[in-house]
């Protein structure tokens, strides 16, 4: 076999080098629901046509976020809290009394989700952090 054939069945690294991954899981989530539902109201959905070129499809977040519900990580009422504002196009407010039991689920799923998007390569922006850890003493007592 040739070179010209061996580098014709692989993709091309500047392919590669064009993908833009997401700077958060909620990023994604939001762009992944963008085209779920742009798909049910009879968009097609091809790879490449979009303004960024992404390293990933839309199912390709489903299928994380359903191995997370097989294996127990989330819950039925995380998927549907993640379908709701994601359809709404925003994350709900943990400030509002009626969102904060949403924000509570959303965080949740947010967080479980972030770590399987980072392992493909999806997200890849700076890891989140849920608030600054207490810098204890060494001397062992209670100060």
């Amino acid at each position: 076999m040739t070179a010209a054939h061996a580098t014709a069945r692989r993709p091309g690294r500047l392919a590669e080098s064009r993908e833009q991954p997401f700077h958060s899981v909620e990023e994604a989530w939001f762009w992944t629901m963008k085209a779920l539902i742009a798909r049910r109201d009879g968009a097609r959905i091809v790879s490449g046509a979009g303004l960024v070129s992404r390293p990933c499809e839309p199912d390709d977040v489903v299928r994380c976020l359903d191995r997370l519900y097989r294996q127990r990580r989330i819950e039925l009422a995380h998927a549907r809290i993640l379908r709701l504002w994601g359809e709404r196009g925003s994350a709900p407010d943990p400030r509002q009394p009626r969102e904060a039991g949403d924000a509570r689920l959303w965080g949740e799923a947010m967080r479980r989700l972030d770590w399987p998007l980072r392992v493909k390569g999806i997200v890849t922006g700076p890891l989140p952090v849920a608030q600054q850890a207490d810098i204890l003493g060494l001397s062992g007592r209670a100060g």
